[in-house]
């Protein structure tokens, strides 16, 4: 390939583990000496990272794939290589449905992303979807943003939910070593960044794969644990974690969060359900009222914590009088997001072949009837910060208006404001609040506000 053609262009589909995933292939790839392109009509390598957990995500992965599949008929030295979890699940079938394929991997391989073109490169069709033990992340990812950070802490996951494909795709849990991780951490603050995400597929599970145990019998490395031990990490002045499972939420956790500053008030906490029959079939290990005691717990230790969570509707045999429990819940306890779906029956699932299956005009009319009431208790949830003064971290422009930037508060509220993005780009600035909205705010620097309140004065 000559050096005018080694461009390079990832897609991503899906969750934060993608986004990372990601950010570290492309990484290797500007190690090798390709260049990104915006456009994957202007790139040699194309990559699709994709997801899985929902067929609408799959088949926008099938459509993307047509049409660099007819280009390769034109540009035969285009390679097109497919990862993540669609790619772990269909393995070869895939080499099947789109022939023209280079590489199919899946997502505990993306570290080889070096290797594994180098095989493609020597003329070889390579699908590495095979169980293996992840090495550790030595690669520099290609970060998107300039001030906030994901960082793996456990790969995969143990759980055994009916509806989920993850286990299938991501394997099981790999616990970083908190070694690994704060030297990450320290990187990432020697190079300005102010924010980092600890991710992991089911992140309270943590270190229970690694040795040792302490007096008590406790794991001798927990999330908690984690938090302590990188919390003074220099440079970076906010770390968020997600995503929490209600099985393993401790109090424990909950008073480390409310001891440490620069953990954010913020969780992200999946009910999927108000039922505790569905949360049974789903295999959650926890009931309704477990879940409503944790969020009770953590309004004691943090009242002003945003909480936000998933929940699935439609449910095999999910009956309108339980649907009526998850509204119940959403109700009650008034998130500040929730992240709703429809059930989407995924191959190898239990759920998938079981008797009971909605009808999609069911799942959609729940769905739109959930939506509302999560629309309307944010709204209220707004309210809260309407004239309060709030640190944003400065990440992007407004793509809608120019003279603006945006950001987010430590409870994770986008916020808008004007500014320049030039100038304000990874500063933490005060704003003052004078516009609220279910989802976002929008306000004013604190220092112009201030000049306004004199002038008012003289």
């Amino acid at each position: 390939m000559t050096t005018s053609k080694r461009r390079y262009h990832i897609t991503t589909f899906g969750c934060q583990m993608n986004k990372a995933d990601s950010e570290r292939m492309a990484g290797i790839l500007e190690d090798m000496g390709f260049e990104w392109s915006e456009d994957p009509n202007n790139a040699k390598v194309v990559i699709y990272n994709t997801c899985s957990i929902r067929d609408n995500a799959e088949q926008r992965v099938y459509s993307h794939l047509g049409r660099q599949a007819a280009r390769k008929h034109k540009e035969p030295d285009l390679i097109l290589a497919i990862a993540g979890c669609v790619a772990q699940q269909e393995g070869e079938l895939l080499l099947l449905r789109v022939p023209e394929l280079d590489l199919v991997m899946g997502p505990q391989h993306a570290n080889r992303l070096q290797d594994l073109l180098q095989q493609v490169f020597d003329g070889n069709q390579v699908v590495a979807t095979e169980s293996v033990h992840i090495m550790e992340d030595i690669t520099k990812p290609r970060r998107d943003s300039k001030a906030t950070a994901w960082v793996n802490v456990i790969y995969g996951c143990n759980e055994r939910c009916t509806y989920c494909v993850v286990p299938n795709v991501r394997g099981v849990e790999q616990s970083r070593t908190p070694e690994a991780i704060r030297e990450e951490m320290e990187e990432l603050g020697r190079q300005g960044y102010k924010e980092v995400t600890l991710l992991g597929q089911n992140i309270d599970a943590y270190g229970r794969d690694l040795p040792g145990t302490t007096p008590e019998g406790r794991h001798l490395y927990t999330l908690t644990d984690l938090l302590y031990f990188v919390h003074d990490v220099p440079g970076i002045e906010r770390i968020r974690f997600a995503t929490s499972h209600p099985r393993y939420f401790t109090e424990r956790l909950i008073k480390a969060c409310a001891e440490l500053p620069k953990v954010c008030e913020h969780f992200h906490i999946p009910f999927q359900s108000g039922d505790n029959e569905i949360l049974k079939r789903m295999s959650r290990g926890y009931t309704q009222e477990k879940y409503r005691r944790i969020i009770d717990m953590v309004r004691r230790y943090m009242p002003d914590a945003s909480i936000t969570a998933d929940a699935i509707v439609g449910f095999p045999g999910e009956t309108e009088e339980q649907f009526e429990k998850t509204l119940k819940l959403t109700d009650e306890i008034g998130f500040d997001l929730v992240n709703t779906a429809a059930y989407s029956p995924r191959p190898g699932t239990p759920a998938a072949v079981w008797d009971g299956q909605l009808s999609e005009e069911v799942k959609k009319d729940r769905l739109q009837r959930i939506n509302h009431l999560v629309n309307i208790k944010a709204a209220v949830r707004s309210q809260r910060y309407m004239g309060r003064i709030e640190s944003v971290l400065v990440e992007e422009q407004n793509p809608k208006d120019a003279m603006q930037v945006m950001g987010r508060t430590c409870g994770n509220r986008l916020t808008f404001f004007t500014g320049d993005i030039n100038e304000l780009k990874g500063k933490i600035i005060k704003v003052k609040i004078n516009q609220v909205r279910p989802f976002s705010l929008t306000g004013t620097v604190v220092d112009e506000v201030v000049k306004v309140e004199a002038a008012l004065t003289v």
